[in-house]
């Protein structure tokens, strides 16, 4: 496993009236090298709150909905990660947690390596947004409500900055390269904000008219992330990661190595995620089932097959 970051040694704040589950959260936790809090108090929790500065908080669904609502609508508590734990997998529960603002649902008994990466990539998630300047605050806020459109996406952007971390390392990218794509993880659809939602969440098969509208994202977020400051590198993974590798692709038709580098990266990341997260539209694939699709694409030369491979080998190793 991953060793934790240890930044000042970060902060878990654990609310639950179960004991045994406190009990097993912070064993989690602490084992990570987190300082953690534990309390089955709720009532006055924001002063609480405050006074410990947590930088990840593990609420209880059943005592939590109303506690994690009323710190994501407090502007100095809002920007910290919430976890709610639930014995049930029920989707009208998903969907109301997402509602509120929580960052994760995870089910009980928890398991040690999903909270561990979950709460590992939270934190990271909170370091980077503390680092940022304003205008980047606001535009990595309305990416998180872009995802969220999405409730059952399985924190896609997440997923995608933690693999991008660690393919860009394997193909030993220089630091900025690897800053750059973890960027664009968290911004890459950001201009799908402008699309209306019953074309973003339709089930059934787009029209071509709907289908150019979704194509015009690219687009809108690379003009709405012209604001970023020294993150330039950012702009062409936006612009270029449906491009296709023989030119069938959007929105410039460029061909193999016209492509930017970064942008193969990522689309390659891009690709894999959203084959293994479910959608509106479609199940989830497992990690095979997306390799032999990704595999089926290169055949039809919409990919790099050189990077395609480099992905597999980097895979079989990761997972």
């Amino acid at each position: 496993m991953t060793p934790v970051v240890n930044i000042e040694r970060a902060k878990v704040l654990i609310i639950d009236n179960n004991p045994l589950s406190r009990m097993t959260a912070k064993d989690i936790l602490s084992l990570d090298g987190y300082e953690v809090i534990e309390t089955d108090e709720y009532s006055e929790i924001t002063t609480e709150i405050l006074e410990q500065k947590p930088d990840l908080i593990l609420l209880d669904v059943r005592s939590g909905l109303e506690t994690c609502q009323k710190l994501k609508n407090d502007e100095q508590t809002r920007f910290i990660p919430i976890i709610l734990t639930t014995v049930a997998d029920e989707q009208e529960m998903r969907h109301r947690c997402h509602q509120i603002g929580c960052d994760d649902l995870l089910l009980k008994p928890l398991n040690r390596l999903e909270l561990s990466n979950r709460a590992k990539s939270l934190i990271e998630q909170k370091k980077l947004y503390e680092g940022l300047c304003q205008i980047e605050q606001v535009l990595f806020a309305i990416a998180k409500a872009v995802e969220n459109r999405f409730p059952d996406s399985d924190n896609s952007c997440m997923r995608i900055a933690s693999l991008v971390q660690s393919f860009g390392e394997y193909l030993q990218l220089p630091l900025v390269d690897i800053q750059n794509l973890r960027y664009a993880s968290y911004l890459h659809d950001i201009g799908t904000v402008s699309i209306p939602d019953e074309i973003m969440l339709k089930k059934g098969e787009l029209t071509p008219d709907e289908r150019a509208i979704i194509q015009k994202h690219v687009l809108i977020g690379e003009e709405i992330c012209q604001a970023l400051p020294n993150r330039r590198g950012v702009l062409p993974i936006i612009r270029h990661h449906h491009e296709r590798w023989d030119g069938s692709g959007y929105p410039d038709r460029l061909r193999e190595n016209e492509i930017p580098w970064l942008a193969q990266v990522f689309q390659i990341i891009d690709i894999y995620v959203a084959l293994t997260s479910k959608r509106p539209y479609k199940e989830s694939c497992s990690s095979q089932e997306a390799l032999e699709i990704i595999r089926q694409e290169t055949d039809k030369a919409w990919r790099n097959p050189e990077l395609v491979q480099s992905f597999i080998e980097f895979l079989n190793g990761y997972i």
